[in-house]
């Protein structure tokens, strides 16, 4: 079922609910991605075979919710991941969040602990804005992103250029979690992630499960595992992940 929620700034965020047994699963996509990617039909498919609840959503920008890319922040986009838990979701509640949005997943978890009681991390990117200045643009992107405050960088997943904001990388440093000591979840999770992952280094997800605590999650990584993680094999382990998660959640 196909449902549009208002936004605290009056924008419509698309999400779609499936409703069936608990724990309901909730699908995170990622940067530029959208409700109708791969995985996230992927899992509705498998959970609507279970009989199982099921939310997936897109941020503003994105997919069939309103706004525009170029504007929003990390902020805005877990606001509306927030807005679709609050108002749909019925804990508790499995969060599947794949590359930015393992990051959002996460914050989501965070703010709304009651909510969300198990993880899955399908190649999660925290700190990606900060992973993007100090790491992966150029001096002449810097220089443009210090002057015109943004730079365009072409993209493997779409056919015109990403704008990329300095207000997008400034709104990045407020949720960082990297930096931390730990994340304090106290939630069963899983990460999954490909060694040849060249857009988000497979560290990342090893620095998670560092952070959330090996007793608490289990991290997977997939020797020939690329980006996407879109692959029949993969996609079978996605599932397997999330049922092993939902079969811990008391």
């Amino acid at each position: 079922m196909r449902v549009f929620l208002k936004s605290s700034d009056n924008l419509k965020i698309a999400a779609s609910h499936l409703p069936g047994k608990s724990p309901a699963v909730m699908f995170f996509p990622g940067f530029f991605s959208h409700m109708q990617g791969t995985k996230a039909l992927w899992l509705e498919e498998c959970c609507k075979k279970r009989g199982q609840s099921y939310i997936r959503f897109d941020y503003r920008g994105h997919g069939e919710s309103e706004g525009t890319f170029e504007e929003s922040t990390i902020t805005d986009w877990l606001n509306d991941a927030l807005l679709v838990l609050d108002k749909i979701a019925e804990p508790p509640v499995v969060a599947a969040g794949s590359s930015m949005g393992g990051w959002i997943a996460l914050l989501a978890a965070l703010a709304r602990p009651k909510i969300i009681r198990g993880f899955v991390g399908i190649a999660s990117s925290p700190d990606f804005t900060k992973s993007i200045y100090e790491e992966r643009i150029s001096d002449e992107e810097r220089k443009l992103l210090h002057e015109k405050g943004y730079f365009l960088r072409k993209s493997d997943y779409r056919e015109e250029p990403v704008k990329i904001t300095q207000k997008l990388i400034d709104d990045g440093q407020k949720h960082n979690i990297l930096n931390r000591n730990e994340i304090d979840l106290n939630i069963p999770a899983c990460l999954i992630h490909g060694k040849k992952d060249i857009d988000v280094p497979w560290q990342k997800s090893e620095r998670l499960h560092q952070l959330i605590g090996k007793d608490n999650s289990e991290l997977i990584l997939v020797p020939n595992g690329e980006h996407r993680l879109s692959r029949p094999k993969e996609l079978e382990l996605i599932d397997a992940a999330v049922q092993k998660i939902c079969s811990l959640i008391t």
